[in-house]
């Protein structure tokens, strides 16, 4: 099996706050932010919530667009989002529906544009 790697934006449960990151195993990243592990943004953010993501075939090719994404400002990544999932509703349990993701509340549906 070919390895994959992904670009990914995350959340917290307010969409206040956005983080962009690569990895090669989406599932166990997300479960690693959602439990306060790989960094001190995420866990100080609570960055709980997959909104994006983007599979590449090549490691070199998934972190090009990573820094793309990073350089973007914050209305780019915005409307990125939106055009994928423009609810705004947690794509982790569409990765694998065995694998078990804390819900986020009710209310991490509303979107707030504020900034930090």
């Amino acid at each position: 099996m070919q390895k994959q790697y992904f670009v990914y934006i995350m959340t917290n449960l307010h969409n206040t706050v956005l983080y962009t990151g690569i990895t090669n195993n989406l599932r166990k990243r997300v479960r690693e932010h959602r439990h306060g592990y790989g960094g001190d943004f995420t866990s100080r953010y609570r960055i709980v919530k997959l909104v994006y993501y983007e599979t590449w075939p090549k490691a070199w090719q998934a972190i090009a667009r990573e820094k793309q994404i990073k350089a973007g400002s914050r209305r780019r990544k915005l409307a990125l989002i939106e055009r994928m999932n423009p609810k705004w509703r947690d794509l982790a349990p569409q990765l694998n529906p065995l694998v078990q993701f804390a819900s986020p509340p009710p209310e991490a549906g509303a979107r707030n544009d504020a900034k930090l």
